[in-house]
């Protein structure tokens, strides 16, 4: 199996899902990193959900407040999040344009 470390950054999330990362059917993603910047002067609350292969969705973080121009670390010290082939995560805000996201991740192939 071939592994590769990599990060990806998502600017100005908001009231719409974005899809931060997604696995094919092939790869196996761990997350061991992800870090969410409010960009705006007044507190955002931020939800992550993850997405399975069967459609189904569940929270990661519901409604988390993050104050202004303060970032919150979602998964830190040691912690890891396995998105298994054919997942997906999702990150969403309460306001337009509020949040960047900075996933650091492996991917297993």
């Amino acid at each position: 199996m071939a592994t590769f470390f990599r990060n990806k950054v998502v600017k100005e999330v908001g009231t719409v899902p974005v899809k931060c990362l997604e696995t094919d059917g092939a790869t196996r993603s761990t997350i061991i990193g992800i870090n969410l910047t409010n960009l705006l002067e007044g507190n955002v609350f931020v939800s992550i959900l993850v997405h399975d292969d069967t459609s189904v969705q569940g929270f990661y973080l519901k409604d988390v407040m993050i104050p202004p121009n303060t970032s919150l670390r979602a998964l830190s010290t040691g912690e890891k999040l396995i998105l298994a082939p054919s997942n997906s995560l999702h990150v969403v805000t309460d306001t337009t344009d509020s949040i960047d996201v900075i996933l650091s991740y492996v991917d297993i192939v």
